[in-house]
């Protein structure tokens, strides 16, 4: 990334967003005459709506149904990989994504990546059998082999099956996992280089604010230090954020801001519920709104 999000800091804050913000108020105001207070205040309130927009909206954009379609014209599956902490709610937004994705008219293959954690593989097939029994079972499947396998191997096999089988997307589930916890963090980044999805996904709750900033860093920090394809100076191996419990957030929704402007990467998607179809992508305007009433 460039610019204003040419680094990502080790503990993130909210201390360096403010004061791009006040500079870019600033040179908004400096020099300028008003004839009212109300003419000052409407021309900072402007800035600094357009100030939040900008952060909001970074360079590196991802349109997925684009993405889809191109890889569909050169005769490969577009492949996401869903990465984060425990408890996220990884598989249910997963099985959101899939449901846009089944709507849009693509077949999905789902693969059950997470062979840590017992459970795992049965909530995805729960929701691949709900979401075939809402589509049909040609549109959507579920590529599983059960616990204890290598994940890179495994989405290896998938994405190949994928192919053969001339399926559009593959939806890769991952263990969670936390930052620090080192084979696992090494065992996600040889999936991620083995496979090199066409977007790996950071699922992050948006209702704990910073704390989601803060693992996202250290989260995607960790995948280039156990990474041994990402080159020297490589700034992130994360393309992409979900955030999940976008509907109850209230006064976090500073947490969207910082998350983008650490990471110069986009917020793809916001959870707003419990059903398959509460997914829907950043409203730059209304997040805005929200930050300045």
């Amino acid at each position: 990334s460039s610019g204003i999000n040419a680094e990502w800091p080790l503990r993130p804050g909210a201390a360096e967003i403010s004061i791009q913000l006040c500079d870019t108020l600033e040179s908004s105001l400096v020099g300028k005459s008003y004839s009212t207070f109300t003419g000052l205040t409407s021309t900072a309130k402007q800035a600094l709506s357009d100030a939040l927009t900008k952060i909001l909206s970074p360079k590196h954009r991802v349109n997925v149904l684009r993405d889809v379609m191109e890889a569909k014209s050169k005769g490969r599956p577009y492949v996401i990989t869903f990465c984060g902490v425990n408890g996220v709610g990884k598989s249910t937004n997963l099985a959101k994504v899939c449901f846009w994705l089944l709507d849009n008219g693509y077949r999905v293959l789902v693969v059950g990546g997470d062979t840590f954690r017992a459970g795992a593989v049965e909530q995805l097939r729960t929701h691949v059998v709900r979401l075939a029994n809402l589509y049909s079972e040609d549109q959507v499947q579920l590529y599983e082999r059960g616990y204890g396998k290598d994940p890179a191997g495994l989405a290896f096999e998938a994405i190949k099956y994928a192919n053969e089988r001339r399926y559009d997307v593959v939806l890769v589930d991952t263990a969670g996992r936390m930052q620090d916890n080192e084979p696992l963090m090494r065992a996600l980044s040889k999936l991620v280089a083995l496979n090199t999805p066409d977007l790996t996904l950071f699922v992050g709750e948006a209702l704990v604010g910073n704390e989601a900033v803060d693992q996202l860093v250290k989260f995607n920090q960790s995948l280039i230090d156990h990474s041994s394809t990402a080159l020297a100076g490589t700034k992130s191996v994360i393309d992409g954020i979900l955030l999940t419990k976008f509907d109850c957030i209230d006064d976090k929704v500073g947490a969207a801001i910082s998350m983008t402007y650490i990471t110069g990467q986009p917020i793809i998607f916001v959870g707003t519920g419990q059903q398959y179809p509460d997914l829907k992508s950043l409203n730059v305007k209304s997040v805005v709104s929200a930050l300045l009433r």
